[in-house]
C-alpha cells in the first residue's frame, strides 16, 4: 500500500543520506516535493543521489561532512539555512555499526567511534537545528536510534549504549521545545538490509543467518519501509506525537528478540 505525503515547499536537512535508510528517505522526501540539503560520507554517492533526485523537480544540495567535527557541522547548518532560508524538517541519521565483539575485546577507539558518530553526531545536529526552528516558528526533527536502543544484544554493548543515548537525547530535547512548535522523535529500526547491517555482521548472508530467526515476520525490512515512518513523523499527520522512539522491526521487540 502506497501512502502519499505532500511536502511541497518544505525544506529538509538530512544528515547521513548517502546510503541505506538515509538515501531511501531522501528519495521519498523528494518524491513528496521537498527540497533537500543532504550530507554524508562519500562524494560519489552524494553526486549520484543528486542525479537521481534532480529529475523529480526539487532542489537538492550535497555536502560531505564528518558528523564528529563540531565546526564542520556548524558550517553545514549555516550553509543549509542560507541556501533555503528555512529548514522545516531535520533527519539526523548518520551512524556506524562499529566492531561486533564482547565488551572486553573492545578498545578505546572502538568506543570513541560509536559514541562520536552515533551520539555526538546527533547532538551536533540538534544544537543547530533547535535554535533555527525556534526562530522560524517550528519544525519537526527525527533522529535514528535502533531496536538496539531499546534492548540489549550480546556483542554490541557500545553500539547499544550509543543508540540508547539517542533516545535519551530525543526525549529530553522534545520536552525542551514542546511549547515552541517543534516536535522531536526517534525511529528505532530493527534489521534493515543496509550497508550498516552487513557491516555489523560481516556479510549479507551472515546478517540473515543471525537475525532472521529473531524476526516474527520472517524477513528483513527494506530501507524504503523505514523512510515511510520518517515521513509520517515529519508530517502533520503526526502533529501530536513528540518525544517518542517508534520501533519498526517486524515484531522482534514484542516477541523478545534477544530470547528467541
Amino acid at each position: 500500500m502506497n501512502v502519499t505525503y505532500d511536502f511541497s515547499g518544505k525544506n529538509v536537512i538530512l544528515i547521513g543520506g548517502t546510503t541505506g535508510i538515509g538515501r531511501a528517505t531522501a528519495l521519498a522526501f523528494a518524491k513528496a516535493g521537498a527540497n533537500l540539503y543532504v550530507s554524508g560520507i562519500g562524494a560519489d554517492s552524494g553526486e549520484s543521489l543528486k542525479a537521481e533526485v534532480k529529475p523529480l523537480g526539487v532542489e537538492i544540495e550535497f555536502e560531505e561532512v564528518d558528523v564528529r567535527d563540531s565546526k564542520a557541522m556548524a558550517a553545514l547548518h549555516k550553509h543549509a539555512f542560507e541556501r533555503f532560508g528555512r529548514i522545516d524538517i531535520a533527519f539526523n541519521n548518520a551512524g556506524v555499526p562499529g566492531k561486533t565483539a564482547p565488551v572486553h575485546e573492545l578498545d578505546d577507539e572502538d568506543y570513541d567511534l560509536l559514541m562520536d558518530v552515533n551520539l555526538r553526531g546527533i547532538f551536533n545536529g540538534l544544537r543547530h537545528q533547535v535554535p533555527h526552528m525556534t526562530a522560524k516558528g517550528g519544525g519537526a526533527i527525527v533522529n535514528t536510534s535502533s531496536l538496539f536502543g531499546v534492548m540489549g544484544f550480546a556483542t554490541t554493548a557500545v553500539y547499544c549504549a550509543s543508540k540508547w543515548g539517542v533516545i535519551g537525547l530525543t526525549n529530553s530535547v522534545a520536552l525542551e521545545v514542546a511549547r515552541k512548535n517543534i516536535r522531536v522523535n526517534a525511529i528505532a529500526p530493527g534489521s534493515v538490509m543496509t550497508p550498516l547491517l552487513r557491516g555489523m555482521f560481516g556479510s549479507e548472508q551472515s546478517a540473515k543467518d543471525t537475525v532472521l530467526p529473531m524476526i516474527p515476520m520472517g524477513r528483513i525490512s527494506d530501507p524504503s519501509e523505514i523512510a515511510q515512518l520518517v515521513l509520517f513523523l515529519s508530517s502533520d499527520a503526526a502533529s501530536f506525537i513528540t518525544g517518542q522512539a517508534v520501533v519498526i522491526d517486524g515484531g522482534g521487540f514484542v516477541a523478545g528478540a534477544d530470547k528467541l
